[in-house]
Order: C-alpha cells, then sequence, then structure tokens
C-alpha cells in the first residue's frame, strides 16, 4: 500500500506526523518518534516569552559595567549580529537534522509581531525544513475586535515569511468569524497550510481552596468532528494544504482526515497516553482498511469525503442542521 503524501512541499513516507508535544524535545526524542514510524516531526514549541526572556538577560549582561570605563565597551559583541534566543532549541535541530532522516518542523508560539518573529530565520539556518506558526491567543479584551485579532495575525505571518524560505504552516484557532476567510488570507500571506486547530486549555475551579487550577486533558476522537468539518469544507476552496491535529487516535480517524482533504495529521494525546508505538499499530489499521477497500494509495482517498466531492453538500451546511434536530425522536 502507499502511504506516501506530499505536504507543504515536502514528500513524506506516511501521513502520521508527531505533534509538538515533550516528545520531540531532545534528540532522543526524535530518534524515538522516528524509529517509531512517524512520516516527519513537529518539534515541541519556542515560545515568544522565552525567546523575549532570554533577549532582556542579554541586554541587562551587555550594559552592566559599560559606563565603568570607555575601554569596556570594547568588550561587549555587537548586539546587532548576538543570536539572541534559546541556544538549546537551535541545537536540537542541528543535532536532530544530522541524525534523523524524516523531516523536522520548528514550532514558533507567539501572537505579537515583535522582534521574535524574525527567529524563524536562526530555525532556517539550523536546518529545519519547515515552520509551524502557533499563534496561541485568547482574545479577552471587549475593546479588540474580530477584525483587529485576524490583522494581528496576518501581520505576525507576514513577518515571519519576509524572515525565511522555507514553508511556513499556521496552526489556527477554531474561534474566527469567518474561518474560510481567513483561511484565504492566510493563502495571500504566503502560508503554505492551515493547521486544524489549536487548543485552547480552559482552567477548572477548586471549590475548596477558591483557586483557578489549570487543567490539561487528552483529546478524543469526538473531538476530530470539529477539525474534520472544516477541513472538509476547505478542501479544493482555499490553495493551502491542510493538517488535522485534534482528536486522531485510531486508524478509522487517521482515514476520515484523509477523505476529508487532510494531507496529514498531526498526533501527541495518543502518543502521550498510550506510547509510540502506536504509530505503526495505526498505519498496520490503514493498511489493512485500504487492502479490504482496494484503495491502492492514501491520494487516492484525499478529499474524497469532502464538500467539493459530496453529493450531498448540504451535509455540510444549515439544511443538515435541521435535518438532525428534526430527526430526533424522545424515547417512548
Amino acid at each position: 500500500m502507499d502511504l506516501t503524501t506530499h505536504y507543504i512541499g515536502l514528500d513524506l513516507k506516511n501521513p502520521i506526523v508527531a505533534s509538538a508535544s515533550p516528545l520531540s524535545r531532545s534528540l532522543d526524542g526524535l530518534r524515538r518518534i522516528e524509529d517509531a514510524g512517524a512520516g516527519a516531526v513537529v518539534l515541541q514549541s519556542l515560545f515568544e516569552e522565552q525567546i523575549a526572556h532570554e533577549s532582556l538577560a542579554l541586554d541587562h549582561y551587555l550594559s552592566v559595567g559599560t559606563e565603568s570605563h570607555n575601554e569596556a565597551l570594547s568588550y561587549f559583541p555587537d548586539a546587532d549580529s548576538y543570536d539572541v534566543g534559546p541556544e538549546k532549541y537551535l541545537e536540537l535541530i542541528r543535532s536532530g537534522k544530522e541524525n534523523i532522516s524524516i523531516p523536522i518542523i520548528a514550532s514558533l508560539n507567539g501572537v505579537s509581531t515583535g522582534g521574535w518573529t524574525r527567529y524563524a530565520s536562526l530555525m532556517e539556518k539550523a536546518g529545519a525544513d519547515g515552520i509551524e506558526l502557533n499563534m496561541y491567543y485568547l482574545p479577552t479584551n471587549v475593546n479588540v475586535s474580530g477584525a483587529e485579532i485576524e490583522k494581528r495575525y496576518l501581520e505576525t505571518l507576514d513577518a515571519v515569511i519576509k524572515s525565511v524560505s522555507i514553508p511556513v504552516a499556521v496552526k489556527l484557532s477554531p474561534y474566527f468569524s469567518s474561518t474560510a476567510h481567513m483561511a484565504s488570507c492566510l493563502a495571500r500571506e504566503g502560508a503554505r497550510a492551515a493547521v486544524l486547530f489549536n487548543r485552547f486549555y480552559q482552567p477548572d475551579f477548586d471549590l475548596e481552596k477558591l483557586e483557578v487550577v489549570p487543567s490539561l486533558e487528552f483529546s478524543r476522537s469526538y473531538d476530530l468532528r470539529l477539525p474534520l468539518h472544516w477541513t472538509a469544507i476547505l478542501f479544493g476552496h482555499v490553495p493551502l494544504d491542510l493538517a488535522i491535529t485534534t482528536g486522531v487516535h485510531t486508524h478509522f480517524d487517521v482515514l476520515k482526515c484523509m477523505m476529508a482533504g487532510a494531507n496529514v495529521v498531526e498526533i501527541a494525546s495518543e502518543l502521550l497516553h498510550n506510547g509510540l508505538g502506536r504509530i505503526e499499530e495505526i498505519l498496520d489499521g490503514v493498511r489493512g482498511w485500504m487492502e479490504e477497500f482496494e484503495y491502492e494509495s492514501v491520494r487516492q482517498m484525499h478529499g474524497s469525503m469532502s464538500q467539493l466531492r459530496c453529493p450531498d453538500p448540504g451535509a455540510f451546511e444549515r439544511a443538515n442542521y435541521m435535518k438532525v434536530l428534526q430527526s430526533f425522536r424522545t424515547p417512548a
């Protein structure tokens, strides 16, 4: 069975990408991901806040003592040519490229248009095959409009695109007022792919301590429905590759994603919960299903269940909403 796929200009041996997670934060982790059979890997994210922190620390040490004597100025490096930022992340990219053969996609997490976006060029120089721009931003200011949020995303993307020649994918939130329009804007700005969707981790309340506490829960296959829906709608309507990154846990989930129009699936929760051995188990399930239903390649099924090719496109729209409500019957 031919499981190969094409994503952001990269040829992958199969559509399973190990998503950004603690599994990809070390060279040993990258080796284990490749040995497990993944088609590519997204590194654990480098955050805007990390880069800002390193920059402030560097500025402090470059400034301390410079007024003590005129000659002291010559002891310090030129800030304009100094590589600011977490060097360990760049070293992971470099060592990864030397030791594994699957594509390495760096993950840059932030939302402002500050100088941190230039760090993308350092990722490229270190050897990254692509960049996943993860703009994790939850708008809580009542005075900030949806149009302003979209403008911020596009300005950030523009800054990254201008600093690199490698492909850039954008990990999107599901909360845009017009997801299709936003995807189209990303394509016009030069993005190569949309990754659907970012998960916003919701805090919980501790009623005894009266505290807000962080809460991290793994996704479930049920969570696949939202990105599956939008992938099927966007396929063929926007010039972007599509990746699904929420709710992929089984080979059935992978097959659904391919038929909706996804080029790849990004998996984290399933691997964190049940181990990297799940990659080969899922791929075996995909191969078995393809053999049973006489599919020769993943590409053969690509987008076959999308809105563009569906005999009943109304199933993706409001008409289906009314049908579902009308079909409900109360128990006798």
